[in-house]
């Protein structure tokens, strides 16, 4: 004996796209083996030191460590704190607009910095990147980062909200 349900037509009034859509988030959610979404900011920098800019599995973004340094992984701003983070936001701002997020999406940053003295007297311009809320995170003092000319770095986690 056949049992027919009452929502059995219902699928046929949803739009194919979004049958689709639908189908591959009920399927992502059922195993629970959501595939990661790779972003390279500089393909050719990220390649050559071994990593990927950013990892997206599921709602949950990892940035790897933002520095100062120009397309070719040359650093800039060499000697100045203030420039040196500005530009590390700027390079995360475009990671998080990747996979549309800004920087109340944020709910980790970490930042190590050679010079802690340094970055504290330029710490108050976080203020002006997060204009809502702080995220969680720790700043800490460390002897030297990946070249000498780096004076900060800064990783993020991020929450894609509904």
């Amino acid at each position: 004996m056949a049992v027919s349900s009452p929502h059995r037509n219902e699928t046929a009034k949803i739009p194919e796209i979004l049958r689709s859509a639908l189908k591959k988030e009920i399927n992502s959610m059922s195993n629970g083996k959501e595939k990661p979404e790779y972003f390279n900011l500089r393909p050719e920098v990220e390649k050559q030191y071994g990593y990927a800019h950013a990892v997206r599995v599921g709602r949950e973004i990892k940035i790897s460590g933002a520095v100062s340094m120009d397309d070719e992984g040359t650093p800039t701003a060499v000697g100045d704190m203030a420039q040196q983070m500005k530009n590390c936001y700027e390079d995360l701002r475009k990671v998080l607009s990747h996979y549309g997020c800004t920087f109340d999406d944020v709910v980790v940053e970490n930042i190590y910095s050679t010079d802690m003295p340094a970055f504290l007297n330029e710490a108050a311009y976080r203020g002006e990147i997060y204009k809502n809320h702080f995220p969680t995170g720790t700043w800490l003092g460390v002897k030297e980062l990946a070249l000498p000319e780096f004076m900060i770095e800064i990783e993020m986690e991020a929450f894609i909200s509904d």
